[in-house]
This record gives C-alpha cells, sequence and structure tokens, in this order.
C-alpha cells in the first residue's frame, strides 16, 4: 500500500481540495481530508481513478499501518458486485447487512 497526496491544479472557479489518500493497487482504503486531520478509513476498499489527476509519493506514510486487504469482490445475481471479507465472515450486501447471512458467504464456505 502507498500513500499519496494530489497536487493537481484544478481549473475551475471555486476552491477543490486536494487529498492525500491511502491506495492498494487501485483502489482506494482511506483518506486524509485536505491533508490533514484524522483519516477516514472505508469499510470496503472503493475503486480509485487517476486519469487526469497528479498524484506525489508522501513519505513517511502518514497512516496507521494496515494490513493488506483480503476482500473478495464477487458479482452479485443481478450484476452488482459486493466484497466478502473471508477472515472476519462478513458480506457487503443487503442481505447480510439485514440478516447477518448471505448467500455470498455461503459459496466461499462451500
Amino acid at each position: 500500500m502507498e500513500a499519496i497526496r494530489e497536487v493537481t491544479s484544478w481549473d475551475v472557479e471555486y476552491s477543490t481540495p486536494n487529498h492525500v489518500y491511502l491506495i492498494d493497487g487501485s483502489r482506494m482504503v482511506a483518506y486524509i481530508p485536505n491533508g490533514n486531520g484524522e483519516a477516514k478509513y472505508f469499510k470496503a476498499p472503493i475503486n480509485f481513478d487517476r486519469r487526469g489527476r497528479r498524484f506525489v509519493k508522501v513519505t513517511p506514510n502518514p497512516f496507521k499501518k494496515v494490513k493488506k486487504s483480503n476482500l473478495i469482490e464477487v458479482k452479485g445475481s443481478k450484476g452488482d458486485s459486493y466484497f466478502v471479507d473471508p477472515d472476519a465472515g462478513t458480506c457487503t450486501c443487503s442481505g447480510y447487512q439485514f440478516r447477518g447471512k448471505c448467500k455470498h458467504l455461503q459459496v466461499l464456505n462451500d
């Protein structure tokens, strides 16, 4: 995982803040708003698009140590993507959030 600071010069009339991000491959794990303050961590990593933006590597890494994500992305029956954490036995789908179990976890256990 790497920490990067956005240095994009936005060509807009209003102020657009640049943040510091914790990236795991092409997914964002956390960010620090405006580059200062408390880090915000996501329950599941989200896609991160670098196109049209500029970044520099931040050293030392301002984020606390986070173990590499073991989340597995699975496709639902209607094409939606969910993340299953096999270590914690959790899923991001609404079925798991409501009932505490889902078919995505059952597939991993079979």
